[in-house]
């Protein structure tokens, strides 16, 4: 089976994929488009976030840089990306990000957007109960505590990057150890399960990865 795996960043997502392709035992063949592949380093940083309402994202580079932009400025590449990895035979797409984006992108098989997964078990597992959420950047804040509080009574948002400095993971773990509930979400792709059982060591509670929960629900879909 052919799976199509967008990054809102630049392909190859090798630092994605390492811990999602042993999960699928070599079951399937992934191909791998980026919203910013064509983009230089100059071009992308025009992409930043600039109004009050722009949804804020963050993603890796190729070379491992971290970059922070405005979702509707790259909607249209997104596009390309689904039309790219159509042509080349796949029978399913997955977003290697945990951003809502908007359901008008022209497709012919179907998307499985990490989000979806997310706001549809968290709920459940939480069992009404706050939650703690992990993003990135400090821009996120506010649009992450939004989104989350749509779908669990409290959410206490908190940033870390995963593509930054070690001892900024480590640092928030005492905040979220003190955090309402015994839930935490690591809402964005490149938080790994190195850093899932560094946080549910320091803390004492579960953690929801991303990554592995997307890479799992495909996995049914290989079995089958």
């Amino acid at each position: 089976m052919k799976i199509g795996a967008i990054t809102v960043g630049q392909s190859p997502r090798v630092d994605v994929t390492a811990d999602i392709l042993p999960l699928w035992q070599g079951k399937a063949e992934l191909l791998e488009a980026g919203a910013l592949d064509a983009l230089t380093y100059e071009e992308i940083l025009e992409l930043g976030p600039e109004r009050a309402d722009d949804h804020v994202l963050v993603s890796r580079l190729r070379d491992g840089r971290e970059v922070t932009f405005a979702e509707r400025r790259i909607l249209p590449h997104l596009q390309g990306c689904i039309d790219r990895l159509e042509a080349q035979g796949v029978s399913l797409i997955v977003f290697f990000c945990t951003g809502e984006f908007p359901a008008n992108f022209r497709h012919k098989v179907p998307i499985l957007y990490p989000s979806d997964v997310l706001l549809r078990l968290v709920p459940v597992l939480c069992g009404g109960s706050p939650i703690a959420v992990l993003t990135p950047s400090q821009l996120q804040l506010e649009q992450i505590r939004v989104k989350w509080e749509r779908h669990v009574p409290r959410a206490a948002v908190f940033y870390a990057s995963p593509y930054g400095d070690p001892a900024a993971l480590d640092r928030v773990c005492a905040r979220l150890r003190e955090a309402e509930g015994d839930l935490v979400v690591l809402d964005c792709i490149g938080y790994t399960q190195a850093m899932k059982r560094r946080i549910a060591a320091a803390t004492g509670k579960q953690v929801i990865l991303a990554r592995t929960l997307l890479a799992r629900v495909v996995d049914e879909l290989l079995d089958t």
